[in-house]
């Protein structure tokens, strides 16, 4: 472990290729922490029992309260930038609704925009993906098993910036409403989770296409006639049963 590191940090995941692709990891990566990788299914029932290790507590990566060493500029770049963010992330709750039950802004990410941590008495994303996909689950356990969400903006990262600029402007704005319900859509599927509603997701991409080929949303392409008309001659001379037989 790293000098100064104090505790042991895990993620847990499908595969090897995919905890160590995950947004949960970056910043931890980037400051030289060793991260356990577990991508057994029987790893999510052993470290529910597994607390601590050697004096040593066991941090799931993907689960809010992940404390990281912090230094006092850093400290002190946070705070301003919690409250440069406050007005962004009350729109994003205010947009989400119950999806999220805190919007707020996270340290563990470099290169993603926002991530879905879950609470740390709950399941995890990889946990609620078995347990999905057991025949004889008891659904009464996962109701209040299934963790309430906490949606982590990055506050470097130039789309949530110029997402702040476009809700400062307009909060009415209907493109940030899309862009916020495609950023934590995609932050679901980045993070581990199912898509609750696959369709709105589409609708959504489809609108952003439109709108980056500037394409009204109310514009209909006109469709190109395949078939020639059959002209006055072929009419006399028997074409309509000709056009018939080449319809059949």
């Amino acid at each position: 472990m790293k000098e100064g590191q104090k505790d042991i940090f895990f993620i847990t995941g499908e595969s090897r290729a995919a905890v160590g692709a995950s947004p949960f990891i970056e910043g931890l990566k980037k400051k030289g922490y060793e991260v356990l990788y577990l991508i057994d299914p029987i790893d999510e029932y052993v470290i529910q029992q597994l607390k601590d290790f050697d004096e040593k507590k066991l941090k799931n990566c993907s689960k809010e309260g992940l404390d990281i060493e912090e230094g006092e500029d850093e400290k002190k770049k946070l705070e301003e930038q919690k409250a440069s963010f406050e007005g962004l992330c009350t729109l994003v709750k205010e947009v989400l609704g119950d999806k999220v039950e805190k919007v707020l802004v996270g340290t563990r990410m470099l290169e993603s925009p926002c991530i879905l941590v879950t609470s740390e008495w709950g399941w995890s994303a990889n946990m609620e993906r078995i347990m999905k996909a057991q025949a004889l689950r008891d659904s009464s356990m996962s109701s209040y098993m299934v963790s309430k969400k906490t949606l982590e903006l990055n506050p470097e990262h130039s789309i949530v910036v110029e997402l702040r600029k476009r809700a400062d402007a307009d909060k009415s704005d209907r493109t940030v409403k899309d862009l916020i319900w495609l950023l934590y859509e995609t932050s679901l599927l980045t993070s581990g989770f199912a898509l609750d509603e696959p369709t709105g997701f589409g609708n959504r991409i489809h609108r952003m296409i439109k709108f980056a080929l500037t394409i009204n949303e109310d514009e209909k392409v006109e469709e190109e006639e395949t078939q020639p008309l059959i002209s006055e001659e072929e009419m006399k001379d028997g074409g309509e049963e000709t056009r018939m037989e080449d319809i059949d």
